[in-house]
């Protein structure tokens, strides 16, 4: 009996603190959404107000981004499985590339395209755009023309 008692005190205490540190995909969807809307109040600012309307507007697109990148770090703790490296090796040496640079085609072939970015709470790519692997980075390339248009570094760990 005492057994019983212990486990379910131990129990009752331990679920708030795991349903605390979980972010759900919910969550992050709204959160998402508030920056898309703080970035349009951004916009409607700079055309129809004055200076103290374009600062409280950028303060508060600020405040929703980083909320949105606080939420997105703590679903990647929370789910850090999803992020392992795993035995992942291309046959070219890791580079460190940035926004605007021109690739070859042999660095975003097939083996190294995400396939479903929404698994990894990556954006959508639209269009010609691919989120492709490179090492523990994740790179958004426009396959058309090689070019890298988003870094992700230390994606995968």
């Amino acid at each position: 009996m005492k057994k019983l008692i212990f486990l379910s005190i131990l129990a009752s205490s331990l679920v708030p603190s795991v349903s605390s540190a979980s972010t759900s995909r919910g969550e992050l969807a709204r959160d998402r959404h508030d920056v898309r809307e703080e970035r349009r109040d951004l916009n409607k600012a700079y055309r129809h107000g004055d200076r103290r309307d374009v600062r409280d507007a950028r303060e508060d697109y600020r405040d929703a981004k980083k909320e949105y990148r606080e939420d997105w770090r703590d679903y990647r703790r929370t789910h850090s499985h999803v992020y392992r490296r795993g035995n992942w090796h291309a046959p070219f040496r890791y580079e460190r590339f940035g926004i605007g640079r021109r690739l070859p085609p042999a660095y975003y072939g097939r083996p190294y395209v995400i396939v479903n970015p929404g698994y990894y709470r990556l954006p959508p790519a639209y269009g010609t755009q691919r989120w492709v692997r490179h090492y523990d980075d994740v790179l958004l390339i426009d396959i058309r023309t090689g070019i890298v248009r988003d870094v992700i570094r230390g994606f995968y760990w």
